[in-house]
């Protein structure tokens, strides 16, 4: 049975000194796999703590799988011990640059990584007064809003909301054609799900949003990318892969395309509709970065009437990643059946993040939130493009909002190389051809503005071009 002196207990509350000692101890092997922890009377006074923080500590080190419980006996190390995962303390440098590339590294890295190469803003620039002020106001709601599961559509207050908002763009969309989702990400899915069988054709732009590549993936699907342009998808090239390919859907950003910056023109919006109309194509219309925008560009839905066209959206990027809530609005009979597969996937729906960004919305707090917000992001996109044309950059298009450059690599660079090494110095970059079907985005590179206010940021992109 191991002993412990007080002299070697780590710094911090009772309860993390007692686990960082354990914790450390069984790191060094002092004490063994298998080997008996003190009892809680026996480990409380030796460390000088009650009883209660004992317990604590053990229960703790117990939900994380460090030591286990045996009953009446007492806590043993666990084992065997988890092997040291290598992966867990730095980047992935030897994953394929695929569509899942700059997800994972920047959604697995640490704090000390910048990651001017993924799609969010810093935790900084987020409203977090606004989401623990509205989170004490939710933890007062009635027992049955904290714990039971949502209605089918989703939270109706949210709906109305959400209706109102979508009016603002000209979007005639009731709340009883609007669902809730959990993400932005599930509406994706399960619009696969209802409209693709395995095999099937869906048409995406080129460059486009990588997570459309990724999921379109996973559900089997031939995918063929369009040019896109500074003021939509290149008409003529649309019109030959609905001719050569048939497609069932089209993904696209209407409004501050990712990861072009570029927006949709009325005429290229009118000629658009009329081609899937044609063709009887459903349009899936991507409008996650509508509060961005300056200046309100044409919303495909808004023209269509929700005849081809399906309208999602999400709050992750402009009120919080880990509070998530998506939305789908279509025609009736589309909701019907996209209410079976919400039921069958995932049950109920989001109810206690629904009521979060409901209450951010009601009370003006998102208003101002999103007033202070595009200005700072004018603001660095400005820095960041003239950091970006110092050093050879370039460009393609001056987007009318958002946070998205997406810039040419001088002397034909190779981006993905550039990428590779950057990461070895703790950046995560987003190489063109993560983004792009026909892998012609090798010299391209998209930046996040929001994430490059660190100059490593460009002293580490400026070391990586010249090696």
């Amino acid at each position: 049975m191991a002993d412990f002196t007080m002299e070697e207990i780590a710094s911090g509350t009772r309860v993390e000194r007692v686990m960082t000692d354990i914790r450390r101890r069984i790191a060094e092997r002092t004490l063994q796999p298998g080997a008996k922890l003190p009892s809680i009377r026996m480990g409380a006074k030796a460390m000088s703590v009650s009883p209660s923080t004992m317990v604590e500590a053990y229960d703790r080190l117990a939900a994380d799988g460090i030591i286990r419980a045996r009953p009446g006996s007492g806590f043993y190390v666990a084992t065997p011990q988890a092997p040291l995962v290598l992966a867990d303390l730095a980047p992935r440098l030897d994953r394929a640059v695929d569509p899942f590339w700059v997800s994972r590294q920047s959604l697995e890295a640490g704090r000390a990584v910048l990651k001017p190469g993924c799609g969010w803003l810093p935790p900084s620039w987020m409203p977090e007064e606004d989401l623990r002020r509205s989170l004490r106001s939710l933890s007062r709601a009635d027992a049955a809003d904290l714990t039971d599961y949502g209605t089918p559509l989703g939270l109706p207050a949210l709906r109305a909301q959400l209706s109102r908002r979508m009016a603002e763009h000209s979007i005639e969309a009731s709340p009883d054609i609007i669902m809730l989702t959990e993400s932005g990400a599930q509406a994706l899915d399960l619009l696969c799900r209802f409209f693709l069988e395995p095999g099937d054709t869906v048409l995406v732009d080129d460059p486009c949003y990588f997570n459309f590549l990724a999921l379109l993936r996973a559900h089997r699907v031939k995918v063929v990318g369009v040019p896109y342009t500074a003021n939509g998808p290149d008409l003529e090239q649309f019109a030959t892969a609905l001719a050569d390919h048939a497609p069932r859907l089209y993904l696209t950003n209407s409004a501050l395309h990712n990861p072009t910056g570029a927006t949709l023109s009325p005429v290229t919006a009118h000629k658009l509709l009329k081609l899937a109309e044609e063709a009887k194509l459903t349009i899936v219309e991507d409008d996650i970065f509508a509060d961005f925008e300056h200046e309100r560009a044409p919303r495909l839905a808004a023209f269509d009437g929700f005849e081809r066209v399906v309208h999602i959206g999400s709050f992750s990027k402009t009120i919080s990643a880990a509070a998530r809530v998506g939305y789908i609005a279509a025609r009736p009979d589309w909701i019907e059946g996209l209410l079976d597969l919400k039921i069958a996937s995932s049950f109920g729906g989001p109810s206690l993040s629904a009521q979060l960004v409901s209450s951010i919305l009601k009370d003006g707090s998102y208003r101002r939130h999103m007033n202070t917000l595009k200005p700072r992001l004018a603001a660095a996109m400005g820095a960041t493009t003239r950091r970006l044309t110092s050093l050879g950059l370039t460009p393609l298009i001056e987007p009318r909002g958002g946070m998205f450059l997406w810039c040419q690599l001088p002397n034909g660079l190779d981006a993905t190389e550039i990428a590779r090494r950057a990461l070895e110095d703790n950046v995560v970059l987003a190489p063109g051809n993560v983004f792009s079907v026909s892998q012609t985005a090798t010299h391209f590179m998209r930046f996040n503005a929001a994430q490059c206010v660190e100059p490593r940021v460009f002293d580490v992109l400026e070391a990586a071009m010249r090696t």
